[in-house]
């Protein structure tokens, strides 16, 4: 088991910046990738970025690409999402997860745990 927690929601107003965290513990040693997700209200659950644990590569939706910065601390088991040029359309519940296997979550099927969220609201 892996236990996730993220931190660092909130309001911010549009063109703003956040930064979110994802404190991981349990059977750390078992995660090779993590990845970031999102859920509007009304919407499904959508992938946001993801980081192989390992070697450090990343992958972005495009509607976050140069905007959202992930990253992780490997001594800290710690996963971060840097958010730049907020957009309302950004407002959702934030969550972290781990992958089931080697490759980055890029659907919630390749998901083995979840943080319990925590929401960013984007005022325009």
């Amino acid at each position: 088991q892996v236990q996730l927690v993220e931190s660092g929601g909130g309001l911010v107003q549009a063109g703003g910046s956040m930064r979110l965290s994802c404190a991981a513990s349990g059977r750390t040693f078992s995660m090779y990738a993590m990845g970031w997700f999102r859920q509007a209200p009304g919407k499904e659950r959508e992938f946001v970025a993801g980081i192989n644990w390992v070697d450090g590569s990343t992958y972005y939706a495009d509607p976050v690409k140069g905007r959202f910065t992930i990253s992780r601390d490997n001594a800290k088991n710690t996963l971060y999402l840097q958010m730049n040029s907020l957009k309302a359309e950004d407002t959702a519940v934030y969550h972290c997860a781990t992958s089931r296997d080697r490759t980055v979550p890029t659907s919630m099927y390749k998901v083995a745990f979840w943080g319990q969220g925590t929401q960013v609201t984007v005022s325009s």
